[in-house]
């Protein structure tokens, strides 16, 4: 698109804009799966209520990030959604049917009348949070894994997502969801219940490293990820992202075992952004990998720039709204407020 002598990449702006609406949707939604991954290390009622009560303002409001990176990319990149829709058919669907199934739970623990029906609910949202997370981290192993495209259609197999490293990545991420869960009620909590998600935070902590560095090491025996992190002169700026791990790691257990509330949660959302931000710099500029660019699976320029502007005023106020709700309900949560 041109404006006089100014040309604008409208695939590239739309590329930026739908990462980081995954990014947000990864960030915002995964403490609060982290929640239901989490639920099995607490048994007491109060303390799974309190649990829940953290979340319970933000929940629902943080999935609008999936639908504005689901629905732009059906918009402004057709031809990657019509490609990687059905080389994922299974896991996803199975996610959404997890993410209901949980959105359901959450409401109905509440309303439930005895103690069999809560631990019931219980039970269903913990299942829901991990089979939604399992679902996310396969469908992220088979993306970078590649997809197999002919004539601009997915030539692959209905297996295809499923592989020793799509498992590996979705074990990731439920140690990485997990940790932002536990981070986020670190914040949250005091006192006995504060420290317990101290200790099961250096865990999973330890736990997400160990996972960053094996779906590291995995990739590089991808000749396409070898390029850009073996070799000069490529590597030479890839490298500024392990050394910034490992600088926010060392921070992130200072942190945790001491008293930091807020600085542990946002350390983990570092380690996701740079984890996010090595995965960008493996892919780009792939949309579907390992051939598809952004600008071979873009919409017309008409409809780039037309959306771009309903982009413009939808995002903002999506911010706003976002950034007014944590802020009302800032502050610990205590056992017997909350929700109702």
């Amino acid at each position: 698109m041109s404006l006089g002598t100014l040309t604008i990449d409208l695939p590239f702006i739309w590329a930026c804009l739908i990462a980081i609406a995954v990014f947000m949707y990864v960030v915002m939604d995964g403490f609060d799966l982290g929640i239901g991954i989490l639920f099995p290390a607490v048994h007491g009622r109060e303390e799974r209520d309190v649990m829940v009560n953290s979340v319970a303002p933000v929940w629902d409001g943080n999935e609008t990030w999936l639908v504005l990176g689901g629905g732009g990319m059906l918009a402004v990149f057709p031809l990657a959604y019509a490609t990687l829709l059905p080389a994922f058919y299974m896991p996803l669907i199975l996610m959404l049917l997890a993410l209901i199934f949980r959105g359901v739970s959450f409401e109905m623990r509440f309303r439930a009348r005895t103690p069999r029906g809560r631990l019931l609910w219980d039970r269903s949202f913990s299942w829901g949070s991990y089979a939604a997370t399992i679902c996310q981290g396969i469908c992220l192993g088979a993306y970078v894994q590649g997809v197999r495209v002919e004539n601009r259609a997915y030539a692959g197999g209905w297996w295809d997502w499923l592989t020793p490293f799509s498992i590996m990545t979705a074990l990731a991420l439920l140690a990485g969801y997990g940790l932002l869960g536990a981070c986020w009620l670190i914040w949250k909590t005091q006192d006995e219940l504060q420290a317990r998600f101290r200790k099961i935070a250096l865990t999973l902590g330890a736990a997400t490293l160990a996972f960053i560095g094996a779906v590291s090491i995995a990739m590089l025996f991808e000749a396409p990820f070898r390029e850009r992190w073996l070799h000069f002169p490529a590597a030479a700026g890839a490298a500024i992202v392990p050394i910034l791990v490992l600088l926010l790691a060392w921070i992130f257990f200072i942190k945790v075992r001491g008293n930091g509330e807020v600085s542990p949660f946002l350390c983990a959302l570092g380690l996701f952004a740079l984890s996010y931000a090595g995965l960008g710099i493996s892919l780009w500029p792939m949309i579907v990998p390992p051939h598809v660019t952004i600008w071979d699976a873009a919409a017309p320029p008409a409809t780039q720039g037309f959306l771009l502007v309903g982009a413009a005023v939808l995002i903002p106020i999506i911010l706003i709204y976002t950034a007014y709700v944590y802020w009302l309900f800032r502050g610990k949560v205590h056992a017997g407020t909350g929700y109702h």
